[in-house]
């Protein structure tokens, strides 16, 4: 689904991943839904914030493997490109924590360039012990 590169579309698209993991058998406080609404909540801020074009939207997706779930968020912004690695930000600094974040709570995450058109897709992995876990 695209949402647009604002703080409301960010809002709105981690409500809908935490929606369909609670449809796809993950209530809302199980330690599934909670931490991959998590991860996308850090990838599509970061989306919002780095990867923004205007009056272009961002798109996420969502998908469910026998073991595994996964989540994509795609912008438009093909120059920045995020580390492979996320390094721990000093201790003052307000921001920068995201991607260190996500590298330590999800199984995977990567960059893939598009294809045919400009921008990337951040994705980020989570192993599931089956439906409805915990």
């Amino acid at each position: 689904m695209s949402f647009t590169a604002t703080p409301r579309g960010a809002r709105l698209a981690r409500r809908l991943v935490s929606h369909r993991l609670y449809e796809w058998g993950h209530p809302y406080t199980s330690r599934v839904n909670e931490t991959l609404t998590l991860i996308t909540g850090e990838l599509v801020a970061n989306a919002v914030r780095h990867g923004r074009v205007p009056g272009r939207d961002f798109r996420v997706v969502l998908t469910e493997g026998a073991r595994t779930l996964r989540v994509e968020v795609t912008d438009t912004r093909a120059e920045r490109v995020p580390p492979q690695s996320a390094a721990e930000p000093p201790g003052d600094a307000e921001s920068g924590r995201g991607l260190l974040l996500v590298s330590r709570l999800a199984d995977g995450w990567g960059v893939t360039r598009r294809t045919g058109a400009p921008g990337k897709t951040v994705w980020a992995r989570l192993a599931v012990g089956g439906r409805g876990s915990g």
